[in-house]
Parts: structure tokens; C-alpha cells; sequence
């Protein structure tokens, strides 16, 4: 019973995911109608004309690949000490295993 919910609320988020991805979708396109109008764009080798919506959503590319590139070095860091508490809980789990192996001795 318990995996028949478990299955019908991952249903109902697939669900909402599915949604809201048309929802964002939606949206992207009702901004990129809304902003056609062609905009001059100057840059050191000369310049050019670029839909205005074309612009905004590559300055929020650059603005999320620049996130995700600051935030590397930590995600890293903290993979890498995962990594070592994981192998130290092992040896941990070993030792104590090998320690209740062990015969009492009697005094």
C-alpha cells in the first residue's frame, strides 16, 4: 500500500514538474514576443543589431554558466571531503567490527 502512494506522489510531481517546465516555457516566449525591438550592441571590433530578448537571455547564460563556475571550487571541495569522511567511516566500521570479533578475556 505504501508503494502505491509512494508511486501516485511521484506521478503528481512528475506532474507539476511538467508544469512548471510549460509554464517557464510559456513565459519565455510571451517575453520574447514582447521584446523584438532590435537593440545596437557596440563592441570593440564593431557592432550590430540584436533583438532585445536575444540579448537578455544571453546575459542570463553568461550569468548562470559564471554562477555555476564560481561555485565549482566548493562543490568540489566539499565532494572531496565527503569522499574522505565516507572511506574514514568505513575503516571506523572495520575497527569496530574487528573489535567485537575479538575473544573476551577473562580476568
Amino acid at each position: 500500500m505504501a508503494s502505491c502512494e509512494r508511486a501516485k506522489a511521484k506521478s503528481q510531481m512528475r506532474f507539476i514538474k511538467l508544469f512548471l517546465i510549460i509554464l517557464i516555457m510559456m513565459l519565455g516566449a510571451v517575453f520574447a514576443v514582447l521584446n523584438v525591438d532590435p537593440v545596437r550592441i557596440n563592441y570593440y571590433f564593431g557592432s550590430g543589431d540584436l533583438p532585445l530578448s536575444l540579448l537578455l537571455t544571453a546575459a542570463l547564460g553568461v550569468g548562470v554558466v559564471l554562477g555555476i563556475l564560481s561555485n565549482m571550487g566548493r562543490v568540489l571541495g566539499l565532494k572531496r571531503e565527503i569522499h574522505s569522511l565516507k572511506r574514514r567511516s568505513r575503516m571506523v566500521s572495520e575497527e569496530v567490527d574487528n573489535l567485537r570479533a575479538l575473544p573476551l578475556k577473562e580476568q
